[in-house]
């Protein structure tokens, strides 16, 4: 009977040491490095495959996955995938005009160095958020609620990132931020009916100005088409009586010729073609000349128009 106690309590202690030698063996991922410590106190790094190591408390291991990309929510929380839970008050931040915007962000990062990662900060990925918070908050008090809402989101990411980095960089904490998402941003729920009002009125404004500008851009070639034509056309009319007056004076001088060679017969032929003019449908005409003689003349004889 002391025998097979014996076994029995043999059995158990040998149980007991594979149990405690068994501690010392672990497994680490494709993704991962096993950071050991010895009494404590940091040693070496393992990488991935199974290994061994003495048992507690000689030695010990941390697991860091190191190529994995993690992210820290802020102003709302993954419930499940495609389900997600908004974090009102932590969302909320303050703009430069004194607005309040609703910003929900994500921040990526990854581990750059395990050691510092694992034994630097007790809470890294926290450090990580707050971080991430303050640099957004500030960036965001920087610009109005319309550069916010628009034309400035990316650029705030941008800006954002680069401080977060610089803050971890200061802390010597072993991450690398990949990227910040401002993946929503809009006015808090009891205002935002407001807000897409005034928005719907500056919509608006732009229309109208672009009619304008659009009306005036089709008005203009048109007006300016038709005062090429009125100038155009007063040139003409100007060239035209230019050349009626420059014939009119040639007429003139011509008729002044013939004039200084025969007076009586020029003045007679002048009477009588103004005559024909003021009476065109006249064919015979009465003239008194200074002697009170009356004469009737016939065009047709004179202009050579008809039968003598």
């Amino acid at each position: 009977m002391s025998t097979k106690r014996s076994t029995i309590l043999l059995t158990i202690l040998i149980v007991l040491v594979v149990i405690y030698f068994g501690t010392g063996v672990y497994q680490v991922g494709p993704s991962e490095v096993a950071l050991i410590k010895t009494f404590g106190k940091y040693s070496h790094t393992t990488g991935p495959g199974i290994h061994a190591h003495a048992p507690y408390p000689f030695q010990s291991h941390v697991i860091v996955d190191v190529q994995t990309v993690r992210k820290q929510e802020i102003g709302f929380r993954t419930v499940r995938p495609g389900q997600y839970a908004s974090e009102e008050e932590e969302a909320l931040a303050l703009t430069e005009d004194g607005n309040i915007v609703s910003v929900e962000a994500v921040v990526q990062f990854r581990v750059s160095d395990p050691i510092k990662f694992a034994f630097k900060v007790d809470n890294p990925e926290a450090l990580v958020k707050f971080s991430t918070e303050s640099a957004l908050r500030e960036r965001i008090a920087r610009r109005t609620v319309d550069e916010i809402l628009t034309a400035e989101r990316d650029t705030v990411s941008s800006e954002v990132r680069e401080i977060v980095q610089k803050l971890l960089d200061s802390y010597d904490v072993g991450i690398y931020v990949i990227n910040v998402l401002l993946q929503e941003v809009v006015p808090p729920a009891p205002v935002i009916s407001a807000f897409d009002d005034v928005n719907n009125a500056k919509q608006d404004k732009e229309r109208y100005i672009n009619e304008a500008l659009k009306y005036a851009n089709n008005l203009i070639p048109k007006v300016e088409g038709e005062a090429k034509k009125i100038i155009l056309e007063a040139e003409a009319y100007a060239q035209e009586k230019i050349l009626q007056a420059t014939g009119e004076t040639q007429r003139f001088l011509s008729i002044l010729n013939e004039y200084k060679k025969a007076p009586k017969i020029t003045e007679t032929r002048l009477r009588i073609e103004t005559l024909e003019q003021v009476l065109p449908k006249a064919r015979t005409i009465i003239t008194l000349d200074d002697s009170q003689k009356i004469t009737f003349l016939n065009l047709d004889n004179l202009l050579g128009g008809g039968s003598k």
